[in-house]
């Protein structure tokens, strides 16, 4: 069974930056893309970011291109998500997800989910 675990996530000032990690295990990470999404209160869940298996390519939302950075460890079996400058829009659950096949800004191209790791800015 494959599990995903986000951990890093919490009270955050505006302005700060914030490092999220997602370790996975049960599967064969090597072969997953990873992607990382986020949801706010009251909205949909929205697309974040997302790297390709061997960590070649990466893409973003507009909402955090160029203030993000998403990158891997297949060593580690773990993704992570860095967001600097935040600000209290960026307030969410933010979900690690695993896809078998190639990466999408679609939720549903993704076959495993973390459980979610809150990230509250304060303003």
């Amino acid at each position: 069974q494959v599990r995903l675990v986000e951990s890093g996530g919490g009270l955050v000032q505006a302005g700060g930056s914030l490092s999220l990690s997602c370790a996975v295990s049960g599967g064969s990470f090597a072969s997953y893309g990873m992607g990382w999404f986020r949801q706010a209160p009251g909205k949909e869940r929205e697309f974040v970011a997302s790297i390709s298996v061997n960590g070649g390519a990466t893409y973003y939302a507009d909402a955090v291109k160029g203030r993000s950075s998403i990158s891997r460890d297949n060593a580690k079996h773990t993704a992570y998500l860095q967001i600097h400058n935040l600000n209290p829009e960026d307030t969410a659950v933010y979900y690690c997800a695993a896809t078998r096949s190639h990466v999408s800004k679609l939720r549903f191209g993704y076959d495993y989910w973390g459980q979610g790791s809150q990230v509250t800015v304060s303003s």
